[in-house]
């Protein structure tokens, strides 16, 4: 696919999420669920981080005081499972809950996400994501985030995994209505953790600025700013984990990377995410640890198609020297930039890392293709054959 012309392409920005942002915002989080009328509350969580930050309590303390009722549904994993999303709607239509609070990061948003779309269009939210049926309706879902990763409290998407299906629905009425962010909550969160929420925020910029149109200069310009942020406040949030600038970059411009700014004008394929679906759906892999093996390898595949935009992400964000002579070792030395970063900070970059050997590419890839029957779009539709290669990129 070639570039199809220089021009911005129209588009629509909508960010509905009202967003709390610092050290004091999970102190409103009773008083602003009072404010917008709710008054029986889905309190959906992970695993036992929340109870032990004390943040759970603080939670149930406020709503308490504000007499506002609730329920909880704790046990998300990552890779958030169907199974523990139909629980929750059956919870939520016992309990008569008007309002789902989604608190850790993005498994556990994007499980509240699927509670919110089955109550709302009272359908089973796996058969709207394997249909790709738009929602009619959408649920009240606020968020307080743990985790600077997905991006989920501002995003329009939710991922599911069903067995060792891994897919995804986007639609502007999954998008939360408010999110309360405090960036101290991310101080004990572990370094590989740390290192994959790093790596998904840069992928979710990645991936809208590598598109086949020219686009926006300043879209463009926003994207780079965002990434060379996260790149230098990841490296200080690795070595002190308890550097509040660090952090509150890395949960600030998470949000801002999935919500759609960095890619306005741009047409978003997301081909790396798609590849990966299937590594984290088999093998229960953390998704930004298949992002950081594939990039790579998709990057040195395909580079070749838009030259002058992969030297562009070298010198403006890896700070390549550009060779005007050989633009095309430019553009690879930024691949192998990136790549050394994602070493720096704890990622894998080879599938012997995930655990994955070569004889199971072929499995790998039927279950990305159907079989073999469709493609994934990119700068050119990836076949089969294509994906195969770009795993062997990754050895």
């Amino acid at each position: 696919m070639e570039r199809t012309d220089d021009r911005m392409q129209d588009f629509v920005y909508y960010t509905p999420t009202k967003v709390y942002f610092g050290r004091d915002s999970d102190n409103k989080i009773g008083k602003v669920i009072k404010e917008y009328g709710y008054s029986k509350v889905l309190i959906h969580y992970g695993g036992g981080s929340a109870e032990k930050s004390g943040l759970l309590a603080k939670i149930r303390k406020q709503l308490t005081d504000e007499g506002i009722r609730f329920v909880e549904l704790g046990g998300v994993q990552a890779n958030p499972r169907i199974e523990l999303i139909r629980k929750g709607i059956e919870i939520a239509k016992k309990e008569a809950v008007d309002f789902i609070l989604a608190v850790g990061g993005g498994s556990v948003i994007d499980s509240a996400k699927g509670i919110g779309m089955g109550l709302a269009n009272k359908m089973d939210p796996w058969d709207m994501i394997i249909g790709q049926i738009r929602p009619e309706k959408g649920f009240p879902v606020g968020v307080v985030l743990t985790i600077a990763s997905a991006g989920s409290e501002m995003s329009n998407s939710h991922v599911v995994t069903n067995g060792n299906i891994k897919r995804s629905l986007n639609h502007d009425l999954l998008r939360p209505v408010v999110a309360f962010c405090n960036p101290q909550y991310t101080f004990t969160v572990s370094k590989f953790q740390t290192a994959c929420g790093i790596a998904d925020t840069l992928m979710h910029t990645i991936e809208r600025y590598f598109t086949a149109e020219e686009g926006s200069e300043l879209t463009d310009l926003i994207a780079e700013g965002l990434m060379v942020a996260v790149k230098k406040a990841g490296l200080t949030a690795i070595k002190e984990p308890d550097n509040y600038e660090a952090r509150a970059t890395l949960m600030w411009a998470s949000s801002l990377s999935h919500n759609g700014l960095t890619g306005c004008g741009r047409n978003m394929l997301f081909p790396v995410h798609k590849l990966e679906h299937d590594l984290s759906g088999l093998y229960d892999i953390a998704h930004a640890a298949g992002l950081t093996v594939l990039f790579p390898a998709w990057a040195k595949y395909m580079y070749h198609h838009d030259i002058p935009r992969f030297c562009r992400f070298a010198v403006k964000v890896w700070d390549v020297v550009m060779d005007e002579a050989h633009p095309e070792k430019t553009a690879l030395e930024g691949i192998e930039t990136i790549k050394r970063y994602f070493k720096e900070i704890g990622m894998p970059t080879t599938m012997s890392e995930l655990g994955i050997s070569p004889s199971e590419y072929d499995k790998i890839a039927d279950m990305t293709t159907d079989k073999g029957n469709r493609t994934i779009m990119s700068y050119r539709p990836l076949n089969k054959e294509d994906i195969i290669k770009i795993y062997r990129l990754a050895e």
